[in-house]
């Protein structure tokens, strides 16, 4: 799982957040926070998902902030969409 944290995704986190090379440690341990709690909360999901990848960034962002406990209220239900179709996708019912 630590994998999934690739020099390319924190090079895309730092891009994105407008940083420079010097946080580049401190962004990877919080992108593979984030990327641990996400898949803990919203289920088995990689990067490769843009919604998912998104929802890594975005808390890494409010982590980077030091406003993570605003994270789980402003994007709840994005969390819980993901939530909802990982728990879907098993359900039999569905095909039907």
């Amino acid at each position: 799982m630590d994998d999934a944290i690739t020099p390319q995704i924190v090079a895309e986190f730092m891009a994105r957040m407008h940083l420079d090379d010097e946080e580049d440690g401190n962004l990877e341990r919080i992108l593979k926070a984030s990327y641990s709690d996400l898949r803990r909360i919203c289920g088995d999901y990689e990067l490769a998902d843009e919604v998912f990848k998104e929802l890594v960034f975005e808390r890494s962002r409010y982590a980077y902030n030091d406003a993570l406990e605003y994270f789980y209220t402003n994007f709840l239900t994005q969390i819980n969409n993901l939530n909802i179709s990982k728990a879907l996708e098993g359900d039999p019912d569905e095909s039907e």
